[in-house]
């Protein structure tokens, strides 16, 4: 009995452990990729390259997460957590590695490939997360990672800067960013995952018996064979061999689940969601796109202060990771509604900040839009694994990041022409799209309720 009620305090201990290295990942990896984010287009141009070339090499990693994004995350749905998250950070770091050797516009490109296509660290460890809590505990624990990612990306740039000062320091952040990949893969070997698989596969075994009456979202593409297959080679498994099969034979049955993955979730009724992602991530992304320019335009804010400006919002935003928790408390885990609320206060704050008289309507609208955003990042992904089932967690963070990179890929375009008119053009522009997102909210939202509360009702019975 004594050895029974130790293991049963200890369990919760165990992973907490766990969830706080996942942290520490979080921390180290934007901290690593924020060191060398704004030398980039420095040293792209001292190789040489026209304005024009350095926006298509620039372009090349955004392109490059489009596609890869949801096939990595399905991938991790496949093979496991350990060996993807370990695999994305090792080429990561070899990506960087390259990026410190670059002498030339080519080798400059073919550095950025393996970093596109495998630097997906953050969503597998997000889709781990998932994994190892349950439903209520998920957007206090996504919001502490984001938290801690947040103040990773905030002083990066600082040691990055530090560095740079000294000759040939853009080589020598690029190493030192790839040291850290290095690092956090160690981390990652060293973690108990059999520990975590246990876990893992209790969670599974309740989430499946639930799951099995439920009759909405992704869940009903997920068929009993899925389900066996989830049971038979859990995501977090050490192993994921196929037995008495060749290498070749693993290769095409990855690549098949990885396809009928992404599959189901391209036929799931996930396209609301995915659509009001879309649409936030271009309001928000135009808000920031010409900000420094329009500061100095409206305001005549030198560009220093303007870095504190940006400094401080994103300080409070990392912040506001910790406030996520709280919120989502005091709303009951409604996160429908909660995505609602901080989509229409994020939208009457791009307006304010887009009619601002002063610069002190400026402070107080980033003040609120930094913790808005952040809480309705958390309920978004919230909402997209609610609805999209843990069984392929992996599948939906990897889709969502998919949806954010064609933001990325259009919100340049459409800030430039909205430019044409005016500074305010941008910010304006996302007001009106952050508008369209808040009514199909208001469509949305009963039938999300709805669907929820059948669900509670089939897990009581």
């Amino acid at each position: 009995m004594n050895n029974s009620k130790c293991d049963i305090t200890h369990k919760p201990r165990r992973q907490t452990r766990i969830v706080q290295c996942i942290y520490v990942v979080g921390f180290m990896d934007l901290f690593g990729v924020s060191m060398i984010i704004p030398l980039l287009s420095h040293h792209v141009k001292s190789l040489g390259a026209s304005p024009t070339v350095a926006g298509i090499v620039g372009s090349t990693y955004g392109v490059l997460q489009l596609f890869s994004s949801t096939v990595v995350g399905s991938w991790s749905d496949v093979v496991g957590r350990r060996y993807s998250l370990l695999t994305c950070l090792l080429l990561s770091a070899f990506g960087y590695g390259l990026l410190g050797l670059s002498s030339s516009i080519a080798l400059f490109v073919l550095a950025r490939i393996p970093v596109g296509l495998f630097k997906h660290s953050l969503s597998i460890c997000r889709a781990l997360l998932s994994d190892l809590v349950s439903e209520k505990e998920r957007p206090l624990v996504m919001g502490h990672f984001n938290a801690a990612s947040s103040v990773g990306f905030i002083l990066g740039p600082v040691v990055g800067g530090y560095l740079t000062e000294h000759e040939g320091g853009f080589y020598l952040s690029s190493f030192v960013c790839a040291a850290i990949f290095l690092l956090n893969a160690g981390l990652v070997w060293m973690l108990p995952w059999n520990e975590t698989l246990n876990h893992h596969t209790d969670a599974n075994a309740n989430s499946n018996s639930k799951t099995s009456k439920s009759s909405n979202g992704f869940k009903n593409c997920l068929d009993i064979n899925d389900i066996e297959h989830q049971n038979a080679s859990p995501v977090l498994s050490r192993d994921w061999k196929w037995p008495d099969a060749s290498f070749f034979q693993q290769a095409w049955r990855q690549l098949t689940s990885v396809w009928m993955r992404i599959g189901k979730v391209v036929s799931s009724e996930l396209w609301d969601v995915f659509l009001v992602r879309l649409l936030m991530a271009l309001s928000i992304m135009l808000y920031y796109s010409n900000f420094s320019l329009a500061m100095e335009e409206r305001f005549q804010l030198k560009p220093k202060v303007t870095g504190y400006l940006i400094s401080y919002s994103s300080t409070l935003g990392a912040l506001a990771g910790f406030l996520v928790g709280p919120v989502t408390h005091l709303y009951g885990n409604n996160m429908p509604a909660l995505l609602l609320h901080s989509t229409m206060v994020t939208s009457t704050l791009i307006f304010l900040y887009a009619t601002a008289p002063n610069i002190w309507q400026v402070l107080l609208t980033s003040t609120f839009f930094a913790i808005s955003t952040t809480i309705g990042r958390t309920c978004i992904t919230d909402l997209e694994l609610q609805h999209g089932g843990v069984q392929a967690s992996g599948t939906l963070i990897g889709a969502g990041q998919s949806v954010t990179a064609v933001g990325r890929v259009l919100a340049p375009l459409l800030s430039g022409l909205a430019q044409e008119i005016s500074p305010c053009g941008p910010p304006s522009l996302g007001v009106v799209l952050a508008l369209v997102a808040v009514g199909l909210l208001f469509v949305r939202t009963p039938e999300w309720n709805s669907k929820t509360k059948v669900k509670e009702k089939s897990h009581k019975q």
